[in-house]
């Protein structure tokens, strides 16, 4: 079972926090849960999180535009994206700025549990997104 991993969760969905916060827990990580990606990038946990999940459709920060803020800031954190509203262009510019997965809402836990241990082992996308 994972140790000290810490995923933290973006997503302005109340709901979406505390539900990802439970699986998280219950697959043994740490979680930290913001409801803005301004909120994660002013946390003291950002250094520590070993894999982020991100909402993509948020008001001021998106999840993609998240995590292309961190990859300029120094900070490649394996990321997760995920959205109730698919679109092919972000899915291609998140692929293309290595995201791990882009998941549609709702997803399969399965799926995302195993992008997550892959993004922890490997940190590195896998190739495969839903």
């Amino acid at each position: 079972m994972p140790v000290a991993s810490l995923v933290s969760v973006v997503d302005d969905d109340q709901f979406f926090r505390e539900s990802m916060t439970r699986l998280m827990r219950s697959l043994g990580y740490d979680v930290a849960a913001f409801s803005s990606a301004a909120n994660f990038l002013a946390s003291p946990r950002l250094g520590e999180t070993a894999c982020l999940i991100a909402d993509i459709n948020m008001p001021v920060m998106t999840g993609l535009e998240l995590h292309e803020h961190l990859i300029e800031a120094g900070h490649a954190i394996p990321t997760i994206l995920v959205t109730a509203y698919p679109d092919d262009l972000d899915k291609a510019r998140a692929i293309n700025d290595g995201v791990v997965c882009y998941l549609r809402k709702p997803f399969d836990e399965r799926h995302l549990i195993r992008y997550l241990r892959e993004a922890l082992q490997f940190g590195q996308p896998s190739g495969e997104n839903s």
